[in-house]
């Protein structure tokens, strides 16, 4: 390219905005998937200012630093293990599904972790909810890019980024508003629950991925063309 790389034009942003505005079932649909990049970043956020109080009620924590090491670095273990098996899940059965699924196990270890009688039941939980956030990280984008216009598609994954900052941020005030709670660090991880229940309810009402519909229809007709020609 003689002219090397084009500047940004303004003009394409405001397009896409209106673009947006003017469709609202498309902005629910990107914000409905986009929860599970909230869930992500609430999750990295919760534990910084939770770990405090699980040290004052399980003193084994407080004494062994490798208990602390492992409440916080388990969730990212079983991240890698949710995003490793996140993929196929997406192809196989489909990103909304792959949604609830992570959605399930995310409301699964949130509620251990709120019912956590012991370090070793709280590490549990936070595997759970770490293979949750993985499956939810390869999940959400890809469903949010295969579902909308081609237009403002950038502009509709990007909310997924935005999303999880917005989580980081929403856990800080979360931690905020349970510092004087009885059950306090139960209530900061138990309560992630509640936005994992209303992304399973949003996405009953969400169309499936029609580039994956389109795959499998796809994939469906050349397999009876094969098992034609066979005969």
């Amino acid at each position: 390219m003689e002219d090397g790389v084009p500047g940004a034009d303004i003009s394409a942003f405001r397009e896409c905005l209106s673009l947006s505005w003017k469709n609202p079932y498309v902005l629910r649909l990107a914000f409905s998937a986009g929860i599970g990049g909230l869930l992500f970043g609430y999750d990295t956020g919760v534990i910084s200012g939770a770990l405090l109080y699980i040290r004052d009620e399980f003193k084994a924590v407080d004494r062994k630093t490798w208990l602390q090491e492992a409440i916080v670095s388990t969730a990212i273990a079983g991240a890698i293990i949710g995003a490793s098996v996140g993929g196929w899940i997406n192809d196989r059965f489909g990103r909304k599904k792959g949604i609830v699924v992570a959605d399930a196990l995310f409301f699964i270890g949130s509620v251990i972790m709120a019912a956590a009688s012991s370090p070793v039941v709280l590490i549990v939980g936070r595997v759970f909810v770490g293979i949750g956030v993985g499956m939810a990280s390869m999940a959400s984008p890809l469903y949010i890019s295969e579902a909308s216009p081609t237009r403002v598609r950038g502009a509709l994954v990007s909310l997924n980024s935005f999303l999880v900052t917005g989580g980081q941020f929403l856990s800080y005030l979360i931690n905020l508003a349970f510092t004087k709670t009885p059950g306090t660090w139960r209530w900061m991880l138990g309560v992630a629950a509640v936005p994992a229940l209303i992304q399973v309810l949003l996405m009953f009402t969400l169309p499936e991925s029609p580039r994956w519909l389109y795959r499998k229809v796809r994939l469906s007709s050349l397999m009876d063309c094969h098992s034609y020609v066979k005969l």
